[in-house]
Order: C-alpha cells, then structure tokens, then sequence
C-alpha cells in the first residue's frame, strides 16, 4: 500500500469520526464555547472546513463550495470531506506537490499529517464544547502526540495550540496529550 494510499485511508476514518461528532451537535449547542480561546463550536468547524482548501488551492486545485455553515454545519463539513476524499483517492491529483509552510510537501502527505491531527483534535473541541462524546480512541491519541512532538515548539506558536497544559504524573493518556497540545480534558 502506497503512503498516498494510507494518507486517503486515515483521512477516510478519521473524517468519519468527526462527521458522528458533528452529526451528534444539537443544533441549539453549536453557539457554545470551544477549547479554544474565543471560539464556539461552529467557528472551530468552520476553521477545519476553511482550511482543508489552504494545501488543495496551493497545489493549483480548488474545493467546490459547500453550504453556508451558518445554516447546515454538516453540509458544509461533509461536503468538504467528500471533495477531500475524492482528491485523495486519485494519486494524480493526491500527489501534487506545492511550496507550504515548512517547505515541499505533497497533498496527500499534508493531510495524512497535519490535517489528521487536525480532525482529532477539533473533533474533541467541537465534542467537548456540545456535551458530546470526548473519547478518542488511542491509536489516536499515539498518531496526535507523535505529530505533537514532531512539529516542537512549532506546535504552539500563535494560530496553532496554545501552550502546554501542565497535568498530573499519574493521570490518564487522554489528558495528557490533551495538555502536550494546550487543552483542558
């Protein structure tokens, strides 16, 4: 199996773990506060909507647009997942290359990264901040703390996660990667 292949595998499961958080939203909760400083739960979906176009447009290709999230958070986040899906499903286009931040980079390689991390993670926020459920399963708690340690302080500087989040030596693995990436469990 190809990385470009695995890329398009772990999006796939980790998009569907998001889209069962965001389905479970009562609509009078998207308005609540997020984890993340002077966000509600819709801004940090419409974050993850947003910027799953940044490596696709730099890579000369465009998402098509979606619904306002205003109106239907889940027809916008799954439109965008299906248009991302179906990127990284063809190595034509999943392996175009662009000039990001931290240098040359592949599209499928980007969002098998930075963009799995980013699923994870704000599927926690949005759960979080709308009394769903917060479990994160850990295969993904290793893949968020790996990439976690990998990207240093990089990880938070402004924009990115906020500063670590000191939690007791004998807490759960959850709590404490949540702390590694600036979040309260």
């Amino acid at each position: 199996m190809t990385t470009t292949t695995n890329n398009a595998d772990l999006y796939r499961r980790l998009a569907a773990e998001l889209t069962r958080r965001v389905e479970s939203v009562p609509a009078d909760r998207w308005d609540n506060a997020s984890p993340c400083d002077g966000w509600t739960a819709r801004d940090v979906l419409r974050h993850v909507v947003e910027t799953q176009s940044f490596p696709v447009n730099a890579a000369g290709m465009t998402l098509p647009p979606v619904p306002d999230l205003d109106v239907d958070p889940l027809g916008a986040w799954t439109q965008t997942r299906d248009a991302v899906q179906e990127i990284l499903e063809n190595p034509a286009r999943a392996d175009l290359e662009y000039d990001g931040q931290m240098g040359r980079a592949k599209v499928s390689d980007t969002f098998g990264s930075f963009y799995t991390f980013d699923l994870v993670l704000h599927g926690w926020d949005i759960a979080k901040a709308t009394g769903g459920d917060t479990t994160i399963a850990p295969t993904d708690l290793a893949m968020v703390a790996g990439f976690a340690e990998r990207m240093g302080e990089a990880l938070h500087s402004p924009g990115v996660c906020g500063p670590v989040v000191d939690v007791p030596a004998d807490t759960d693995e959850q709590t404490r990667v949540l702390g590694l990436v600036g979040r309260r469990a």
